[in-house]
């Protein structure tokens, strides 16, 4: 995929060319193109479009549906669906608009932002929306997503720092790192999360975390079906690790754990929730983090 300059406004960004394929026409493509961590896009995809064609869905995800069925993927490699993803894009969508409440004319910056469809979900268009992603990944969501004149798209890692020099942050910053930090190493993690509260003071940053024993278990091999095994998941992050950010990175103010938002059966049930926060279990379970930048 080739790059251009893109002005808008007062800032030039780096765009990935679009592809010309017309959205009001029947689109497919081979989903095959996208391979490791890039590939778990298509996992994600798929958990919240079944959820969302359901007659009892937790959530309204129209453009998810349509992005799944457009892809042609051999989907059933990931196994049964999960409640996890929707409800997690959920939790996303209510920190985001609790922000936006507060800072109306804020940038929303999605980092690895995969085939999420927030922004549709969200359907404020005088949002500025900052995309960040691998080409690959950015060649399918201009492939098969509106162009908006709001969403900026950068094709490259969220490491590369370049992305932070194109956000002005004069009216407040949202970072959602949704799905991707536990890609990455420890120190490259905590190193981007320094470089947003630095860059960005007043905004906050979502992100989501595995327990070690589960990210150990990623190292070794996870095969969520006997065809699919995951990419392997470095980085792992408790609640109380969490807690301690403040004391160890300058900048960020407080923590918040994020709850994920009520489903169906277990995940509809608040005792199970209850046993979720004991002290001795809530440090061995996943986590949604989202840190007030000071």
């Amino acid at each position: 995929m080739e790059e251009t300059w893109v002005k808008r406004g007062r800032v030039t960004f780096v765009q990935a060319r679009p592809v010309p394929l017309a959205h009001s026409e029947p689109v497919s493509i081979n989903g095959e193109q996208l391979d490791g961590v890039s590939a778990t896009t298509l996992w994600t995809l798929r958990n919240r479009a079944v959820e969302a064609r359901r007659p009892d869905a937790l959530i309204d995800d129209p453009w998810a549906v349509r992005l799944y069925e457009a892809i042609s993927y051999d989907y059933d490699r990931f196994g049964t669906p999960s409640q996890t993803h929707p409800l997690r894009a959920l939790a996303l969508d209510r920190a985001i608009t609790g922000y936006l409440a507060t800072h109306p004319n804020a940038t929303v910056v999605a980092l690895g932002e995969g085939l999420q469809t927030t922004y549709w979900r969200l359907a404020n268009p005088d949002i500025s929306w900052l995309s960040v992603d691998l080409a690959a990944v950015i060649k399918l969501r201009e492939a098969l997503l509106p162009d908006e004149p709001r969403i900026t798209t950068l094709a490259m890692s969220a490491l590369n720092r370049a992305w932070l020099d194109h956000v002005d942050p004069a009216n407040g910053v949202f970072i959602s790192a949704e799905g991707l930090f536990m890609y990455l190493d420890r120190p490259e993690v905590l190193s981007l999360i320094a470089d947003c509260a630095k860059r960005f003071p007043g905004g906050q940053l979502f992100f989501d975390s595995l327990p070690k024993w589960f990210s150990a278990r990623t190292l070794k091999g996870y095969h969520l079906t006997d065809r699919y095994t995951a990419p392997p998941m470095p980085f792992s992050f408790t609640v109380s690790e969490a807690a301690r950010l403040p004391r160890e990175i300058p900048g960020i103010a407080d923590v918040r754990d994020v709850p994920l938002p009520f489903g169906r059966g277990i995940w509809k049930s608040r005792s199970f929730r209850a046993v979720m926060n004991l002290p001795v279990v809530r440090d061995r379970r996943p986590n949604l983090t989202l840190l007030n930048l000071a």
